[in-house]
């Protein structure tokens, strides 16, 4: 490396995950890592135009997993942050009996928030009027209840907030955590992202607005981010929650960490409501600005988690930008073929695996590029990894998040 870290790098000490690929962190590793799609035939979406997604199908959050009577009050998006946090909080050894609460940051992003509830309740007001609408309605619609009551489960009482920037909400939400961090407003800060939309209306409009896959008669074939023939991409839920804490903290309780969060950059493109600038000049800076942040050059970087959602417009102008910005070929991979677009959660669980790909030196391959009977392989100049896991030592890696409004996010993990 050209640079040595920069100080405003912070490790990360904790990771939770719950995904389509499995529930908790290690379940949903050796999912992206066998390479396969998770996407299927969903019945509640029977009648959309599209009827499959990638959902959890392993478990459904319940009182029994939340505890108490406090799951009756949370909607889906807010209980599968919950367990992700708790298990990124357990990861990291930490004790929320013995912490400081108040020296406890957490920050959870999410794109629709309570959308689920919110359709469910305006079906029962269309058929019952408003006396069917029920009490808990605001409190599960609104965007920060997943920080909200993740603090409270926790017991945290210092900074409690929420990012909304579509699908970089996630990413968003990790920088903001690390800003947190450095200005000493907290020890500890508790960040990611936590999405639960897939839902008839909500399909139905990403749908309507050509952003998902059509390919109803092989569902698990839909995904295939930079392939030539892609169509779109597969909606799906999800959480990631992170821990981070400044470096000398960690190590001062014997914690070296996954990795370092050691730069990010957050641009804006002001260009479309859900296209991206076909130059990919904004998305550019805030690939350099993270690069810069972490004080490393361009051809220190030898990986991409790609954004990559199997979109036409997206995965063209983000494939253009690897070349031009990285053209040393750093290897290339795109979760979402695996998972599906988790929307506000992405770029928080994208983080959380390329932090498990610099710890065990392994790079999960993009499902359905070039695979046989799956369709084409990239027409583009990237590295991409396809067909099995590539064995590399990741010592510099950026993770890409595009949002709709224009919202780009990158973020940079170096090993620790």
């Amino acid at each position: 490396m050209t640079g040595s870290p920069h100080p405003r790098a912070v490790a990360v000490t904790g990771l939770g995950l719950i995904t389509p690929a499995g529930v908790g962190r290690e379940d949903t590793w050796t999912g992206v890592l066998r390479g396969r799609s998770t996407a299927d035939t969903d019945p509640e979406l029977k009648g959309c135009p599209v009827d499959f997604s990638c959902r959890i199908r392993a478990m459904t959050p319940d009182q029994g997993r939340i505890g108490g009577r406090k799951a009756w009050r949370m909607a889906r998006f807010t209980q599968l942050a919950v367990l992700a946090a708790r298990e990124a909080v357990a990861d990291a050894g930490l004790d929320p009996a013995s912490w400081d609460g108040a020296r406890v940051a957490v920050v959870i992003g999410s794109g629709l928030a309570g959308a689920a509830h919110l359709e469910t309740q305006t079906l029962r007001h269309h058929q019952g009027g408003p006396d069917l609408v029920a009490p808990s309605l605001i409190p599960m619609l609104i965007p920060n209840m997943a920080a909200g009551e993740v603090s409270a489960d926790l017991g945290t009482h210092g900074p409690s907030m929420a990012t909304e920037t579509a699908c970089s909400s996630g990413s968003t939400a990790l920088a903001v955590a690390r800003d947190l961090l450095l200005s000493g407003a907290c020890d500890i800060a508790i960040a990611g992202g936590s999405e639960a939309a897939v839902t008839p209306v909500v399909t139905t409009g990403f749908a309507r607005m050509g952003a998902l896959s059509g390919r109803v008669d092989r569902p698990e074939l839909a995904s295939r981010p930079f392939a030539a023939d892609r169509d779109g991409f597969v909606i799906a839920e999800g959480a990631a929650v992170l821990v981070l804490e400044r470096p000398a903290d960690a190590a001062a309780r014997g914690r070296r960490g996954y990795a370092l969060l050691a730069g990010a950059g957050l641009t804006s493109d002001a260009h479309h409501p859900t296209a991206p600038s076909p130059g990919g000049e904004y998305a550019e800076a805030a690939l350099r600005t993270a690069l810069a942040e972490a004080g490393l050059s361009a051809a220190d970087v030898d990986h991409v988690n790609a954004h990559g959602t199997s979109t036409p417009l997206n995965d063209r102008t983000e494939a253009e930008l690897i070349a031009r910005v990285l053209p040393h070929g750093p290897s290339v991979t795109a979760p979402k073929g695996v998972l599906g677009h988790t929307l506000g959660a992405a770029g928080a669980v994208e983080a959380a695996l390329t932090a498990l790909a610099i710890r065990d030196s392994r790079v999960p391959p993009v499902a359905n590029l070039g695979a046989a009977g799956s369709g084409s392989g990239s027409p583009y100049d990237i590295d991409c990894v396809t067909g099995a896991v590539r064995e590399q030592r990741v010592t510099a890696a950026v993770s890409h998040s595009f949002g709709f409004g224009g919202h780009n996010v990158v973020l940079l993990l170096t090993a620790p």
